[in-house]
């Protein structure tokens, strides 16, 4: 994806997951779990950036986390 693709980025802080999955209920199509139901981000890293058409998955994801493991950061 071309940086100016990107309007955002998603952080996950995997110490505070505790693996409920229900950052991947409201958002199946961003994020993956793993074997122990852990959220996978696109390109099973810490961080994806996002396109415009991503951000409200992203949204429902972050706002799903009751332990606050998933943040955006938005670009300027």
């Amino acid at each position: 994806m071309s940086t100016d693709d990107t309007v955002a980025t998603l952080l996950l802080n995997p110490t505070l997951c505790d693996g409920r999955g229900m950052c991947h209920d409201a958002a199946p199509d961003l994020i993956e779990l793993d074997e122990w139901g852990y959220p996978l981000l696109p390109g099973h890293t810490l961080r994806a950036d996002l396109t415009k058409g991503q951000l409200k998955a992203a949204e429902d994801a972050t706002h799903a986390c009751p332990v606050l493991a998933l943040h955006i950061e938005r670009r300027r």
